[in-house]
């Protein structure tokens, strides 16, 4: 899997989890970790929707230099 910036945010959120025993700070980078959750499957959703549009070259050819297509 490659390294994204949220694989890289997950991972930082659960090494702060792991070195704070404060329940609210817990709970806070839980809910943090949970949107980052949120984000990369609308993320993925909208990665997905591009895939399945009927986009012409050109336009497919910029968007894979942006990074938002394969």
């Amino acid at each position: 899997m490659a390294n994204t910036p949220i694989d890289t945010i997950k991972q930082l959120l659960e090494t702060a989890i792991k070195e704070t025993d404060d329940r609210e700070v817990h709970f806070k980078l839980r809910t943090a970790s949970q949107l980052v959750d949120v984000v990369q499957q609308h993320h993925d959703d909208l990665l997905e929707s591009l895939e399945d549009a009927n986009l012409n070259d050109e336009l497919t050819e910029e968007l894979r230099e942006m990074g938002y297509m394969d």
